[in-house]
């Protein structure tokens, strides 16, 4: 790949997965305003609140990318140009860096974005809780259901974006290898996007009942 082909796909990859982030914490908002305060829904995200929490993440999704493709194709690269990865990502470029102050300061930019991303992800819980708990207050089986099935395709979601996304960075050096490097990032950068589509639609009626009849 070109020089500015890699920081193009760096920094698209870096602003898609960002703004996904920030989406997938503003929808876990919705659903606790709208089990824990259904009165409320209308005043604390009507159009105006929902357009200026979609600019925000996708804001946050620019500047995060912004950030980060800046400051690493600012690094000065002198141990080759072979990327071992099907695509250009931050720690791979890092491995290329010769210059240790350059790389300290994108590793802390990382450290950054790590703690952010912790910081949606607890508020996520946190906002389930809070369903869960309204939720088991409610006195039809019901309304059980329909609050649970308004939750669980954003939950499913999110489980699989933490949970690929955890194992592909965080898996011990001990099980690390080129070979499944590959495979890990094909599961955290395909499969989620793929598989969302068919997630949320799993609301429709007309989709289950042909998914029953199939299997």
């Amino acid at each position: 790949i070109s020089y500015p082909g890699c920081a193009a796909q760096v920094f698209f990859f870096l602003f898609l997965i960002a703004a996904e982030c920030s989406l997938l914490t503003v929808m876990a908002y919705d659903r606790y305003v709208a089990i824990c305060k259904p009165l409320h829904y209308g005043t604390l995200l009507g159009s105006r609140a929902c357009v200026h929490m979609a600019a925000a993440a996708w804001g946050s999704g620019f500047l995060h990318a912004v950030l980060h493709a800046a400051n690493t194709f600012s690094l000065p690269l002198c141990k080759g140009n072979a990327v071992a990865q099907f695509f250009c990502e931050i720690p791979q470029i890092l491995k290329l860096s010769c210059s240790d102050s350059d790389y300290l300061r994108e590793v802390g930019l990382l450290v950054v974005t790590a703690c952010l991303v912790f910081g949606c992800f607890v508020f996520i819980m946190a906002s389930y809780v809070q369903i869960l708990r309204a939720v088991l207050r409610i006195p039809s089986e019901q309304g059980r259901h329909k609050a649970f099935s308004t939750c669980l395709p954003h939950l499913a979601v999110v489980s699989l974006f933490v949970s690929t996304g955890i194992f592909a960075y965080l898996k011990p050096p001990s099980i690390s290898s080129p070979v499944l490097n590959l495979v890990v990032s094909f599961l955290y950068s395909v499969v989620p996007p793929s598989v969302n589509p068919l997630i949320y639609s799993m609301r429709n009626k007309e989709l289950k009942d042909s998914l029953k009849r199939l299997i």
